[in-house]
């Protein structure tokens, strides 16, 4: 594919930066992988950089686009498709499960606005029952904290909460260039797939995002510090756990099974 013409100007409130690379593109789509007998959801479109090559595919497409001024340009594009549907709404607020019929899983992907990406990513994880993988365009830092392993700096609630619910694969960086107007980071692709049965134990979601949230409250401090008054240390020491450790030395099972440990 040749680069896209350079599109209308970005606004700054939506966190636009929009996708010209003609190369990375076809990059991004092959990754993808669209088939004709597929559900895909796009948020984000913009001026259609990866809509138009997702609609070749002959896949069903549903778009999500915040920016009214964009919606015309994708309308005119595919509007008269039966397979092609434009959702004129904030991301943050639609209700991603209700596209998907009886039995069937979405594909969701997008160039993900900087400033809503962590947020949005967590409403998603919320609805991982419907949904079969996701890849997203990201700033470099968050795809690395999204795929970050225990130990590392990077390695926090982000990772922890996607990784309960999926396997997490950073599959290639995207330059500042690639982009009008250029953004100030780096890029990444990553791609999201839901557990269709967890490795992990059986563990209550909502108890497991308040002990890692907890746990990472001031991430100098000890879990023994961190995590007073919700667990205490001889508990931990029964887990195997170190309370005098950090929480960023702990593993996924770990966590699971300090929340576990709340409800024996």
């Amino acid at each position: 594919m040749k680069d896209r013409p350079e599109p209308m100007r970005a606004r700054k409130r939506f966190g636009q930066n929009f996708l010209t690379d003609g190369a990375l593109i076809d990059r991004i789509v092959r990754a993808i992988g669209p088939a004709p007998d597929q559900h895909l959801v796009e948020i984000g479109p913009g001026h259609g950089a990866i809509t138009d090559p997702l609609m070749l595919s002959g896949c069903r497409l549903d778009v999500v686009e915040l920016d009214r001024d964009l919606v015309p340009g994708l309308l005119a594009a595919h509007g008269l498709s039966d397979r092609f549907n434009l959702h004129s709404a904030d991301a943050l607020e639609f209700h991603f499960a209700a596209l998907a019929a009886e039995g069937e899983k979405l594909r969701v992907v997008g160039n993900l606005p900087y400033n809503i990406s962590t947020p949005l990513i967590f409403k998603l994880l919320a609805a991982a029952e419907v949904i079969q993988d996701m890849h997203f365009m990201l700033q470099l830092e968050v795809v690395n904290r999204l795929a970050a392993e225990p130990g590392s700096k990077a390695w926090g609630r982000l990772g922890i909460m996607a990784q309960f619910h999926c396997q997490v694969e950073a599959l290639f960086t995207v330059p500042p260039e690639a982009f009008s107007p250029p953004p100030k980071v780096q890029s990444a692709i990553v791609r999201l797939t839901p557990y269709t049965e967890r490795p992990w134990a059986e563990c209550n979601e909502s108890t497991l995002r308040k002990v890692v949230q907890t746990s990472f409250a001031q991430r100098r401090k000890t879990l023994r510090n961190n995590l007073k008054g919700l667990v205490e240390s001889e508990r931990l020491e029964q887990l195997g756990i170190d309370p005098g450790c950090r929480a960023e030395t702990l593993e996924l099972p770990d966590f699971i099974a300090i929340a576990n440990s709340l409800h024996d």
